[in-house]
């Protein structure tokens, strides 16, 4: 049976998310846009599930987790609670777990090459009667150690129009936009700048694709004046995982 969140976590999560909810109504404002286009998926990565059904009951659709150890049997702890809500997979994903996270996640943000869209696709159907919504990670920096799939390249792999092409005629997958990270000690600023750009070339081959992932805790607001769609947010939400042992 699932432990759930306590009077007090409870109201710790409700002040975060009141927090990121204005920051993201702020950033939206500031912007031009309609704070109800910005999707927030609450990164759950470390918390317990009985966090994941609190958030769920403060109205939380969308929760992300980036690995599928842990991913996978929380998923099934919260569904046996009674919650569904819909997991985002936004960790770099291994071949050799396609078939696990096809099980429970709704949307995978980090398909970047043609050899794990494939895998995918077999694992979704063969055990989904309905498409696996994905997003194609671009790489910004073009470090291979941080994933994505690379703009403007011909690589027949990690390209990132090969990768979309391969995801758009998936018959088990949709492919529904991009997903980015900034770099680590970069400058958001022009990371996000460079996203949108890609973006913009990227909606002219798929103009249904539009979905834009983009913005963490940190830089939320710089990703939201770029276009972004959906922001991942784990820490402003939850807090610091260390002080809640």
């Amino acid at each position: 049976m699932t432990d759930r969140a306590t009077p007090d976590r409870r109201a710790e999560l409700a002040a975060g998310l009141a927090r990121v909810r204005a920051r993201i109504a702020d950033a939206c404002a500031a912007a031009g846009r309609d704070d109800a286009d910005v999707t927030m998926v609450a990164v759950t990565k470390t918390y317990p599930a009985g966090d994941v059904l609190a958030l769920a009951d403060l109205g939380v659709v969308d929760m992300g987790e980036n690995r599928d150890q842990e991913a996978a049997p929380k998923a099934a702890e919260v569904a046996a609670a009674g919650s569904t809500p819909r997991w985002h997979f936004v960790g770099q994903l291994q071949r050799n777990k396609c078939r696990s996270v096809a099980r429970y996640a709704d949307v995978v943000q980090s398909v970047d090459s043609v050899r794990l869209a494939e895998a995918l696709d077999g694992a979704a159907g063969q055990l989904r009667d309905r498409p696996l919504e994905v997003l194609v990670q671009v790489s910004i920096d073009g470090d291979p150690a941080r994933g994505g799939a690379l703009p403007g390249s011909t690589d027949p792999d990690r390209g990132l129009l090969r990768v979309a092409e391969k995801v758009a005629a998936a018959g088990a997958l949709r492919l529904a936009g991009l997903m980015a990270v900034a770099p680590l000690g970069g400058d958001p600023e022009r990371a996000f700048a460079r996203l949108a750009e890609v973006a913009r070339g990227f909606r002219a081959a798929h103009p249904t694709a539009v979905a834009l992932s983009a913005g963490m805790s940190g830089d939320l607001e710089v990703a939201i004046r770029y276009g972004a769609t959906h922001v991942r947010v784990g820490s402003a939400l939850l807090g610091m995982r260390s002080t809640l042992r």
